[in-house]
């Protein structure tokens, strides 16, 4: 296998040299079996929106290689099952050979730029239903911001709806992440974290689209969550949000929402791959045993 410095210089000469090689790593990737009862997912979708903050680092996720290394120690460790990314993480991660037997979600519209003017206006840059199939994934995301001040939310939900639709029509999971949103003074898109307001966003993400038989939510934890997930029957993955300097609090955070009935599993980005201290295997881990 060679140090992962040998692995990921290979992958920038294969990606110069030879661009048909990422069709053909999707073609000939081992897919998952079918979905364990639980399920643990690394998210590395991030930097596509110009999110790339870890903990006290405003440019933690902004250097690839490091990003990746971080997600192949990751995605190596017991009971994890798969990934969501956008299609250039994906697309790194399968010429580095990382996804094999693993569930993977590509993520759809980052077009919602962090700190920008348009960011409710979340436009679908990513990956598309006919392309997420044509590779063989297993699901799409998407984000769903509702700013009931902003008259641009209307074409967000429009647009997730169609999603959630053309997925459906593939058979593939639609994974959507609702927030009710607001503008602070200085503009700064902020997520309304309340258990009133999460139940709202619930409320609405479950009726997007023109079926809801194959979608899933990915929702934070606040408090009430028993309240949360009862505004809906379909199942959710609790998302990770930022790197907490105190672990063992969002641990237990996860376990308690993880008892809940439609709650069936983690989908974690930053709070695992850049834990405090370090140690991505042992943060994982943590995590994995919860399930």
């Amino acid at each position: 296998m060679g140090t992962f410095a040998e692995r990921f210089a290979e992958l920038v000469e294969v990606r110069a040299a030879r661009p048909a090689a990422v069709a053909q790593a999707a073609a000939r990737r081992a897919r998952a079996a079918a979905p364990p009862g639980r399920l643990l997912i690394i998210a590395a979708d991030h930097p596509a929106r110009g999110a790339l903050r870890a903990g006290n680092d405003p440019l933690a996720m902004g250097n690839r290689a490091d990003l990746l290394e971080r997600m192949c120690v990751a995605l190596a460790r017991p009971g994890v099952h798969g990934v969501l990314g956008t299609p250039d993480v994906i697309e790194d991660l399968l010429l580095l050979g990382a996804l094999e037997g693993k569930v993977v979600i590509g993520s759809m519209n980052r077009g919602g730029l962090a700190g920008a003017a348009f960011e409710i206006d979340d436009r679908f840059t990513a990956y598309t239903a006919p392309a997420i199939a044509g590779a063989r994934l297993d699901g799409g995301k998407m984000l769903l911001r509702v700013d009931l001040a902003d008259p641009a939310t209307a074409r967000t939900l429009e647009a997730c709806a169609r999603a959630v639709t053309d997925l459906a029509a593939h058979g593939l999971m639609a994974m959507v992440e609702p927030f009710l949103s607001s503008r602070e003074d200085g503009g700064r898109v902020r997520n309304v974290l309340t258990p009133e307001a999460m139940i709202h966003a619930v409320s609405i993400a479950s009726g997007l689209g023109a079926t809801s038989a194959h979608t899933w939510l990915k929702v934070p934890v606040v408090d009430r969550m028993e309240e949360v997930m009862a505004a809906s029957t379909l199942p959710a993955l609790l998302l990770g949000g930022e790197v907490l300097a105190d672990q063992d609090a969002a641990l237990a955070g996860w376990k308690a929402a993880l008892a809940l009935p439609t709650v069936r599993g983690l989908v974690v980005g930053r709070s695992l791959l850049y834990p405090p201290g370090g140690d991505v295997a042992g943060a994982v881990d943590a995590a994995a045993g919860l399930l």
